[in-house]
Order: C-alpha cells, then sequence, then structure tokens
C-alpha cells in the first residue's frame, strides 16, 4: 500500500526588522519577514487553506497552478 504524499507551504519573509518571526500551523510555516509582511503571510496561507477546505481539497492533491491561483487572491489588500 503506498502512503499518501504530505505537504506542507512554506512562506520565507525576506525583509526585515531584526526580529525573528515563526508562525507555524498545521499545514504551512511563516518565517521571517517585517511585522507587516509576516502578518500579510499568514493571513494570505490562513484563507488559502480556508478555500480549500470550503472545496474539499487538502494541499496534496492541488496542483501549482490552483495553488497560485488561491494565494493571489488571498493576498491583502489585492
Amino acid at each position: 500500500m503506498q502512503e499518501k504524499r504530505k505537504s506542507r507551504l512554506i512562506g520565507l519573509g525576506l525583509d526585515g526588522d531584526g526580529q525573528k518571526r515563526i508562525t507555524t500551523a498545521d499545514k504551512f510555516d511563516i518565517i521571517g519577514g517585517s511585522e507587516e509582511t509576516h502578518e500579510m503571510m499568514t493571513e494570505t496561507a490562513m484563507k488559502t487553506f480556508e478555500d480549500l477546505k470550503r472545496k474539499g481539497k487538502e494541499l496534496e492533491d492541488t496542483s501549482p497552478e490552483e495553488l497560485r491561483d488561491l494565494i493571489n487572491k488571498n493576498i491583502p489588500g489585492k
């Protein structure tokens, strides 16, 4: 029996303000970034996974193109 593949979404903030920020959830990790960037990436990831849940999908079952579209849709202020 083949084991189900496991996936995680990793967000890496490259701007910084000297603080170390890490947010970990069931299916994603957000690392680094300024306070504003870190919050924006965390909100984007949370909304993206809410959309996947509404669709009855898991990250492992989502194509890269669909994931890209969901992330872009969920960026705050877009």
